[in-house]
């Protein structure tokens, strides 16, 4: 386990009112209630706060589009802050087969930009960002299960983005000594994402328990993923800025491993109606990663973290949130 814990006193956070980032800031608010957090939202999305409307009067949100170089010199200059998250990404993988331009023009030139505007104004924060286990791609079975020194295969465009981020990361600490830390979040359970499959698996239960859907459609059932709790993620997010090594990179992710379709067999058993399902080829992926078992244990060393919440509370606090929001 590592030393020091690190403190901070002013955080900000990219894309607080995304699905992650959202979570994110309620998880720094509730349990480090000494920090200030502040966060960036685009300007075309800064009036869609509902994500963040259980702590909209605990947070400060910045309008600032991160490609827009100016925009985020200003958010920085004012708010200084002495850590950072950069979570935010267009993260949808289907839809990046549609606009690769568009995701990958986001997510590298909005990193390449927030890592610049920091480098110009001489600023020394800790910045964690927030990869994910779509880097590793397509994986050779005997480096399952992955860790950090896994090849890095990226197979969509989203990915190819994710792997730039993460390299840029790591070029801006071997070039210019900044505090970076790197983390591959692998799957997670976060209800505020329908794109993800168990979200999306769980909206359709909540839908076709109110009648206003008669059965669910469902892509490759075949994938094998593990599964984190978004609570649990969010928390190792913050071990990781306060007990991470500068310059390091770590997986983090569940241990429990299921295929997609045990996954959906299981929300369909907590439903309180019959769930009829068929596969929708339209939600097949050109190209899909069906492999993902992390290697968790270089974080757990270093930083002495867990998951808290079992398999079974996550699948319940999804299943209910969606209920609740299909019920507004």
């Amino acid at each position: 386990m590592s030393g020091a814990i690190r403190e901070f006193k002013k955080i900000l956070i990219t894309g607080i009112t995304g699905s992650g980032g959202s979570y994110l800031a309620e998880y720094i608010v509730n349990n480090h209630p000494e920090v200030e957090v502040h966060g960036i939202s685009r300007w075309h999305s800064a009036g869609h706060h509902n994500n963040v409307d259980s702590i909209k009067n605990k947070i400060t949100i910045h309008e600032c589009d991160l490609l827009d170089v100016s925009s985020i010199i200003r958010v920085l200059e004012l708010v200084k802050p002495d850590g950072i998250f950069h979570i935010a990404s267009y993260a949808n993988v289907k839809n990046s087969f549609i606009t690769p331009l568009s995701v990958i023009n986001n997510n590298v030139m909005g990193t390449a930009n927030l890592l610049e505007a920091i480098r110009l104004l001489s600023l020394d924060p800790v910045i964690q960002f927030c990869s994910t286990s779509e880097v590793y791609g397509k994986v050779d079975p005997k480096n399952v299960p992955i860790n950090e020194s896994c090849p890095i295969n990226a197979v969509n465009p989203y990915s190819v983005s994710k792997v730039t981020q993460d390299l840029l990361g790591q070029s801006y600490f071997l070039s210019y000594g900044m505090k970076v830390i790197r983390t591959r979040m692998f799957t997670y359970i976060n209800p505020r994402r329908l794109d993800l499959f168990a979200t999306s698996f769980a909206d359709q239960i909540a839908q076709i328990e109110l009648g206003k859907q008669q059965e669910l459609c469902h892509g490759n059932l075949d994938s094998t993923r593990t599964l984190i709790d978004v609570r649990d993620a969010m928390e190792s997010y913050w071990v990781a800025l306060t007990k991470g090594k500068i310059g390091e990179v770590y997986n983090i992710g569940g241990d429990n491993v299921y295929k997609v379709g045990e996954v959906l067999e299981i929300l369909k058993s907590k439903s309180i109606a019959q769930i009829p399902s068929r596969l929708n080829k339209s939600l097949l992926r050109p190209a899909d990663i069906t492999l993902q078992i992390p290697d968790s244990s270089k974080f757990y060393r270093e930083t002495g973290w867990r998951p808290k919440y079992s398999f079974e509370q996550s699948l319940d606090f999804l299943l209910q949130y969606r209920r609740d929001e299909n019920s507004q």
